[in-house]
């Protein structure tokens, strides 16, 4: 599969706009693509995009989920005088119609499904469609919410009809509700659909009880179905990236989709009219980010809402530039889910105990004596969300997401004699300064005259500082002793002043406390073993009964509990540790390699045994941005697994706010493990 990422957009789908005054129509404008695409060319993403030309769907494509009553009424509309137009329009929901969108629609759902044809034949590895009108609320014979024909839809009963794939999984972060994916896929365990959306209890557009969160799926569908309703508006980053560690990543990685659709609705971010969100650009490159290591990599990003045009162009930059493989920045301001947000989380999981083995710990349903459902619907409640809603457009300024440079080196090893380095890596080694290179030898190899471990450590050192000063995205280095070489590294970092340090070791290696006392240093450890020492906050032991040999068991821990540490403790640089005989297969540990590049702006430093050679191709690979390979679909952990880690959370969530999963003033002891 090659690495590069399609860019799908035409002028064409510029031309219809409303003809008539329509106060709730008028956000959808032609300058939605125009502002996004024009961002994108001065950014200069579009030039290093692979353009791939736009085609109208064909009848056939169209009918995959519409009828063909609906199909044939909408084939007449170029033909209609306005009033015709207008009249035609009434018929259906927060839409508008015009003599060109019915040739504009077939563009946005061709357009969608060329991106799939260029994902799934290995053209490109992903990418983005820039498509209007928008699909997800169009049902099978009804147009609706600005929408036509399902773009998504289509292209997920396209992509399993032509491919033969098994499972799409199909994200919907509009702030909309998309109810006609919903419809279309609600019988169908072959399509997971995930929406998170503005609901406010039923009392914000589209106004459907189908929207809550109990809402999971019908017949053989049920459990496919996931919806995570916003009952307030002014969610932030922290609630987003919640949802992803505690919901959807879960029951995706056991879903195990072979090919990802995300309907980029981009409304959820700050300054939108519609959703009053305060997700600033950014977060969406952490979004989609999470995704990229799902099917193998194989994404599609298509367009949906969005209708501030300056939040709606940096979002679309922030998801494409994230396509292209550059690092994501820093996330900002990540203080732990709101209480609204934590409230649906916690239904969420609890509706969909019953079909996913990653929730069957999840709490009990919250009772209406703890539910703020029965205080936000009383007039009160209501005074109290108008003022938010004031609250959040007062909030409405913003900064500009910083500049993302791309290193100009993406990965740089250092390895032994003898070992090659992977194409598409460079080969480092430093001459130090003599007196670092004594300084070294006095506190690692006192009493041993090795110069190649004293040449290795001198290395890591030189290739830490090469990242600091973002000259280098990330390393590799194969060491004779990972404790020793974890140990060199955290010293440097401390006497560089590198303001936080996260330490991921994998498996039973002896490891560095320096640093966690007093925070500069967060030490994760996956062990077949109990930590006899102190528990701190900074130094969290994961004891895993098989070890890491239960992929279940370790990709519910990474999801649940090392990224919800790694997002909120926000450290300058990742340290990745692989010990000998960790019993981690090369599939999960390459997903962890991929996972954790999101954190420290990309700036991952591998560390591994020399005895660990063979791991060196797929690790550099996965360093590199190249996908790591699905892990199939998991299975139940084991159930001492679960409880530890449950334990864990408990103990740690006072602490670390990300970690949190249960509703406000949710008694524990109702928790079932």
């Amino acid at each position: 599969m090659k690495m590069g990422t399609a860019l799908l957009y035409d002028d064409e789908m510029t031309k219809y706009k409303l003809l008539w005054t329509d106060p709730v129509c008028k956000i959808e404008v032609p300058e939605r693509l125009t502002v996004s695409h024009e961002a994108l060319l001065k950014a200069g993403l579009a030039d290093r995009c692979i353009s791939v030309p736009v085609r109208e769907a064909t009848d056939a494509d169209i009918l995959l989920v519409h009828s063909e009553e609906y199909l044939e009424a909408v084939k007449k509309t170029p033909y209609m005088t306005l009033e015709d137009l207008m009249e035609f329009t009434l018929q259906y929901g927060d839409v508008y119609f015009h003599p060109n969108i019915y040739h504009c629609a077939k563009l946005a759902a061709g357009a969608t499904l060329q991106l799939v044809d260029s994902v799934m034949t290995g053209k490109v590895r992903n990418g983005m469609a820039l498509v209007r009108p928008p699909g997800h609320h169009s049902m099978r014979s009804a147009a609706n919410g600005f929408c036509v024909f399902n773009n998504v839809a289509i292209a997920a009963r396209y992509a399993k009809q032509k491919y033969g794939i098994k499972r799409v999984l199909i994200v919907d972060w509009d702030v909309h509700h998309g109810q006609g994916v919903q419809y279309c896929f609600e019988d169908d365990p072959s399509v997971l659909y995930f929406s998170w959306h503005r609901y406010e209890h039923q009392k914000f557009w589209p106004h459907l009880r189908d929207s809550d969160y109990d809402c999971v799926g019908k017949e053989k569908g049920a459990g496919f179905n996931v919806n995570v309703p916003w009952n307030k508006v002014g969610m932030k980053n922290s609630d987003y990236l919640s949802v992803f560690c505690h919901v959807l990543l879960p029951i995706a990685y056991e879903f195990s989709p072979d090919l990802v659709l995300v309907c980029a609705g981009f409304d959820s971010a700050i300054g939108d009219p519609e959703g009053k969100m305060c997700a600033s650009p950014d977060v969406f490159a952490h979004l989609t980010h999470l995704l990229m290591n799902l099917a193998g990599g194989k994404l599609c990003a298509v367009l949906e809402g969005g209708y501030n045009l300056t939040s709606l162009h940096q979002s679309v930059c922030q998801t494409v530039q994230t396509l292209l493989g550059d690092p994501a920045p820093r996330p900002a301001n990540l203080d732990g889910p709101c209480a609204s947000a934590l409230e649906s989380l916690h239904c969420v999981r609890s509706a969909h105990r019953p079909y996913w083995s990653c929730l069957k710990h999840a709490a009990d349903l919250l009772t209406s004596d703890v539910s703020t459902k029965g205080i936000e619907l009383t007039a009160g409640g209501q005074e109290k969300q108008k003022a938010e809603e004031e609250r959040s457009a007062e909030s409405e300024e913003w900064s500009e997401p910083l500049k993302r440079a791309a290193p100009p080196v993406r990965t740089a090893l250092v390895l032994p004699d003898g070992v090659v380095c992977p194409e598409g890596c460079t080969r480092f080694s430093s001459s130090a300064d003599p007196s670092k290179v004594n300084k070294l030898r006095e506190t690692f190899l006192k009493d041993s005259d090795d110069s190649d471990a004293l040449t290795t450590l001198s290395s890591l050192t030189a290739l830490v500082q090469k990242m600091e000063q973002n000259e280098i995205c990330n390393g590799l280095a194969l060491v004779r002793d990972v404790s020793m070489a974890m140990m060199c590294v955290v010293q440097h970092a401390e006497a560089a002043h590198l303001d936080r340090v996260l330490i991921v070791c994998v498996g039973d290696a002896a490891v560095p406390s320096q640093g966690t006392d007093d925070g500069t240093t967060l030490l994760v450890q996956f062990s077949s073993e109990e930590s006899e020492g102190q528990k701190r906050r900074f130094h969290i032991p994961l004891c895993l009964k098989k070890g890491c040999s239960d992929v279940s068991g370790f990709t519910q821990a990474v999801l649940g509990l090392v990224l919800p540490l790694g997002y909120e403790y926000d450290p300058s640089l990742v340290l990745l540790v692989r010990s000998p005989g960790s019993g981690l297969c090369d599939g999960a540990w390459q997903q962890l390699t991929g996972l954790l590049q999101g954190l420290a702006q990309g700036h991952t430093l591998v560390l591994m045994q020399e005895g660990e050679k063979e791991c060196v191709g797929p690790t550099a690979s996965s360093l590199l941005g190249v996908a790591a390979a699905s892990l199939g679909r998991l299975g139940a952990p084991l159930q001492e697994d679960v409880e530890a880690l449950e334990g864990l959370r408990s103990r740690l969530q006072a602490d670390w706010k990300l970690l949190q999963t249960t509703g406000p003033g949710f008694s524990k002891s109702l928790i079932r493990i």
